[in-house]
């Protein structure tokens, strides 16, 4: 059975793991700077559609998937929190892979602009983010209440949204089992796009500050 498991596939991931595999994707994800490319979003909207149809005979329990993600992604981020403010800048220092690097930049930039507060909330709906930004907040010292208290309101958002939406459009289209695969596609475009939109904002801002000054004429 695990021999055609797929964790980058959230069909093969659900198949295979059931709700089991709800839970120890987000932990993963949320938790252990290695989980970064694990498909967060598309796994919880996916789960939230098996939670109504039926694949490679698998149907899943809506509490149970609720319970799974909001542990999993609760449970993670305490646990990446921590991995931090042990560990975690040694680790962020050594790191030469690009998309986590970006990743860690990201997450700076948004405990710089919107504080922890906001900055760990919003990180929950930006893929790789949500990866960095709890160890990174172990790193600078966001103090252990304030970060519970931040991530646990983002992470319940960010889960029952995602798999309340997938089980909505579910309940809400006949044989919604058939338009599985271009769902999952469209969710994974879509939660992409906060990272798109970042990626090209830097980039703008990378250009304007390159641009020299006009010489002024005499």
């Amino acid at each position: 059975m695990f021999q055609a498991l797929n964790p980058l596939d959230a069909t093969s991931l659900l198949t295979t793991l059931g709700t089991a595999g709800v839970f120890l994707v987000l932990f993963a994800e949320t938790g252990l700077l290695i989980g970064f490319f694990l498909p967060g979003d598309s796994l919880l909207f996916t789960a939230g559609l098996l939670c109504t149809a039926t694949q490679h005979g698998v149907h899943l329990s809506l509490p149970a998937v609720l319970a799974a993600a909001a542990a999993g992604a609760l449970l993670g981020a305490q646990v990446g929190h921590l991995l931090g403010r042990r560990a975690g800048r040694a680790f962020a220092a050594r790191t030469r892979n690009r998309h986590l690097a970006n990743g860690v930049t990201r997450a700076e930039e948004l405990l710089s602009r919107y504080g922890h507060g906001k900055a760990i909330v919003l990180g929950r709906f930006i893929p790789v983010v949500r990866t960095v930004l709890n160890p990174l907040a172990g790193i600078v010292g966001v103090p252990t209440r304030t970060f519970a208290l931040w991530q646990a309101a983002g992470g319940l958002v960010w889960t029952a949204g995602l798999v309340l939406a997938g089980y909505a459009l579910g309940s809400s289209i006949p044989n919604v089992d058939h338009y599985l695969l271009p769902l999952v596609g469209l969710i994974v475009v879509v939660s992409l796009l906060p990272l798109a939109l970042e990626l090209l904002r830097a980039r703008r801002h990378g250009s304007g500050a390159r641009k020299p000054a006009r010489k002024h004429a005499a």
